[in-house]
């Protein structure tokens, strides 16, 4: 072969490449926008129905549907996007003879599914780096706005690089309460100010650490402070003092639980500021390593819709949908019952991760050894 026909051959070989890229990236990106659609409005009847008793503007359930959505088809349900556009665009170049002429032209069925492979691949780590970290911010919106107009307004949680901050309302006095952590069953340097309905502090309390197991708190080699009329100050120090509560352990673990704020970036470079906010190691392990899988499990996701679609004779599109809505419940369950597994410290973090992803690998390389000999 000479140098004009290994030009030509290359030629034609990156138009071919060209023509399944970016065939695939329309079906990719027609199915993203039509679970957006779908987002939008389901979201939206339940935005309608949280505001209609609340005094707020026509526009804001809008805005927190439009805040909300992103964060749920990006992180949440791409690789389900991924694996129903993959399916769609196999079959559709099987059903109008594409997938014949690609053969004839020299292209096998594993270097189809491979350049397709790579694009989920190169979408999931553009997802990572770029439109995570914006989704996070939306979500961070979404959540500080709703809360303003929760019924629970009463009673409200923040964590920030300034520790761990309540606001409680308690016979008509203001609470404030900030914590530099918190640490297993214990909120570490606790500062409680109680104000009265006319904004003067009548009482702080500070303590080493309290227990916070459950609603009546253990303060721990506390300080009392009472502030009387007269401008006078009387110190109480108390080795053990209960302080009754509207949060525990619980109501805060689940705080600490929701990482949707918190980006794949800020992870990595804030891993141990978040930990001494009082992060569990464990739930930012686990968050991470889910990170680090998205682009993996994308690939794994095509892979399973050639199998379905490459390795099936039927021209019965009821029965490709058949499999999908299958294929995505199990794999839906098998990810939930792998994760419950982590939770309960039955597997490791990193394990309730990686072991679906491990088991859809193994169906996938059994599955793909039949289709390329086809």
């Amino acid at each position: 072969m000479n140098l004009a026909e290994e030009t030509e051959d290359l030629s034609m070989n990156n138009k071919i490449n060209n023509y399944l890229v970016f065939g695939y990236c329309k079906v990719l990106l027609n199915s993203i926008l039509v679970f957006v659609c779908l987002g939008l409005i389901l979201n939206l009847f339940e935005e309608i129905e949280f505001f209609k008793n609340v005094n707020s503007e026509i526009l804001l359930p809008i805005i927190l549907t439009l805040s909300f959505i992103p964060n749920l088809i990006f992180i949440n349900l791409m690789p389900f996007i991924i694996f129903l556009s993959a399916m769609w665009y196999f079959i559709s170049i099987k059903n109008n003879s594409d997938l014949l002429t690609l053969k004839i032209f020299g292209y096998s069925n594993f270097k189809i599914i491979s350049i397709i492979s790579i694009v989920a691949f190169v979408w999931g780590v553009f997802i990572l780096l770029i439109i995570n970290p914006i989704t996070s911010n939306m979500i961070k919106y979404y959540e500080l706005t709703k809360s303003n107009y929760s019924k629970d307004t009463d009673h409200l949680v923040t964590i920030n690089r300034n520790g761990v901050w309540i606001r409680e309302f308690k016979d008509n006095d203001l609470v404030i309460i900030n914590a530099k952590r918190l640490e297993n069953n214990f909120l570490i340097g606790v500062s409680i100010n109680i104000m009265s309905d006319k904004n003067l502090i009548k009482k702080r309390i500070e303590a080493a650490k309290a227990n916070v197991n459950n609603n009546i708190w253990k303060l721990e080699n506390s300080k009392v402070f009472n502030f009387q009329k007269n401008n006078n100050i009387s110190i109480e120090n108390k080795d053990l003092l209960e302080f009754n509560s509207f949060y525990n352990l619980a109501k805060l673990n689940s705080l600490y639980r929701n990482l949707d704020t918190i980006s794949f970036v800020e992870l990595i470079t804030d891993y141990k500021k978040l930990v001494i906010r009082g992060y569990e190691k464990s739930t930012i392990s686990e968050r991470i390593n889910s990170f680090f899988a998205l682009p993996f499990f994308l690939i794994l996701m095509v892979i399973l819709a050639a199998i379905f679609t490459m390795n099936n004779r039927s021209s019965n599109n009821i029965n490709y949908l058949l499999i999908a809505v299958l294929s995505c419940a199990i794999i839906y369950y098998m990810k939930d019952l792998s994760v419950a597994l982590g939770k309960s410290d039955r597997l490791s973090p990193e394990l309730s991760v990686w072991i679906p992803i491990l088991i859809i690998g193994l169906i996938n390389g059994i599955g793909l050894l039949q289709i390329n000999e086809k």
